[in-house]
């Protein structure tokens, strides 16, 4: 199992819940059990190409993430962070 951190302004497919545990040996498996769970929220993060969208940022770990194939290891924990932006 992969621990999510969830960005607050996903809060509202959760629940209100800012950490789950999803399934998956890939970033992409973890984001579709998620969906599964929570529909909606896979397609906030990533298009409908499978990049991750502009204003999304990953981290596994204190490590950039931005390639949905990259391998997860049990354990490990999947930051999924709202970028800022304004002018």
């Amino acid at each position: 199992m992969t621990r999510v951190l969830i960005p607050s302004q996903l809060h509202s497919y959760t629940g209100g819940v800012s950490a789950v545990e999803a399934e998956g040996t890939t970033i992409e498996t973890v984001l579709r059990d998620l969906d599964r769970r929570f529909p909606g929220i896979r397609f906030r993060v990533v298009d409908e190409q499978d990049r991750v969208r502009r204003h999304m940022r990953l981290f596994v770990g204190r490590e950039p993430a931005t390639d949905v194939r990259a391998a997860l290891r049990e354990g490990d924990e999947l930051l999924i962070f709202g970028a800022l932006s304004g002018g």
